[in-house]
């Protein structure tokens, strides 16, 4: 059996710790050790169901060992893991007791999305909670809990219309005190579709020739707002989505294939474009939102 050891820590920032290890067309049985764990945001929990979902496409389910941390574990049970890793893993330990989520805590659990009902359902869904964290929290003005759910609902539609297969999204709050001296909201979306390369290639790839690849395929859509559609106009989501949140100096990053991308304010460290990564289907995209300072 493979093992693969999840570290510490697994978040934005290390996720690519994950994808290195991982295998695609694995057949061997795969274990994944997470008890080691301390720390998770929505990006790592959606790497591991991703990472799960291509180690079982040799056709064996990989186990996974849940943390032994009762604070993590209860956590993770709380953004519905358990629920969403039911048909992907052979969990190992028995469920966490599920403890209620304060009112301002949990933005929105791991949702599947597979359709455009699943879309809309999940912008109704965390509304309410939005503006609370949005205002009380990260001090954003009313009118953005609208402009938030357009973020949301592009995101999600991403998967819909670019990803051709199911995927996931899920978003939490954090107090980031020692990081960045702020409140933040973490959106995380992951799919393990077509990716960016192959959605944009039929009509795009041409033009670039011998530099079609990830990378470039994320440049277009990215930089130069070219999408999948031949007319001007559909399909400008992502264009929409870096305008709002710089406005709110957030982060907003796409991975796809074997490249990431990234608008990079000034309080992160991440570099604008990152290529040759180790090859990860379809498209993870992840939001950091920080709370606004001064006034």
């Amino acid at each position: 059996m493979r093992v693969i050891e999840i570290p510490a820590s697994l978040d934005y920032r290390n996720i690519e710790r994950l994808h290195a290890r991982i295998e695609v067309g694995d057949t061997g049985p795969v274990l994944f050790d997470a008890r080691r764990l301390r720390w998770i945001d929505p990006n790592g929990m959606l790497g591991l169901l991703g990472a799960g979902k291509v180690a079982g496409q040799g056709g064996k389910r990989p186990r996974i060992s849940l943390p032994t941390n009762v604070e993590v574990a209860g956590y993770l049970e709380r953004m519905g893991f358990s629920r969403a890793a039911a048909g992907i893993f052979q969990q190992q330990q028995r469920r966490v007791r599920r403890r209620p989520a304060h009112a301002s805590d949990v933005l929105l659990e791991i949702t599947p999305i597979t359709t455009n009902s699943d879309v809309h359902e999940v912008v109704d869904m965390v509304q309410a909670r939005a503006g609370a964290i949005l205002s009380n929290t990260l001090r954003y003005p009313p009118a953005a809990v609208v402009q938030f759910s357009v973020i949301l609902s592009e995101v999600c539609q991403n998967i819909v219309e670019h990803a051709e297969g199911p995927g996931w999204v899920a978003a939490q709050s954090y107090n980031w005190t020692r990081r960045l001296g702020r409140h933040v909201a973490v959106i995380a979306v992951s799919d393990l579709g077509r990716g960016f390369r192959a959605s944009l290639a039929d009509e795009h790839s041409d033009r670039f020739g011998d530099r079609w690849g990830d990378v470039t395929a994320l440049e277009a859509a990215f930089l130069l707002g070219l999408t999948r559609f031949p007319d001007i106009g559909r399909g400008q989501g992502i264009q929409q989505i870096r305008k709002q949140v710089a406005r709110w100096n957030g982060l907003l990053s796409i991975r796809s294939g074997t490249a990431r991308i990234a608008d990079t304010p000034d309080w992160s460290r991440n570099p604008p474009v990152q290529e040759g990564l180790r090859y990860f289907p379809g498209a993870q995209i992840n939001i950091i939102l920080p709370e606004r300072s001064g006034d």
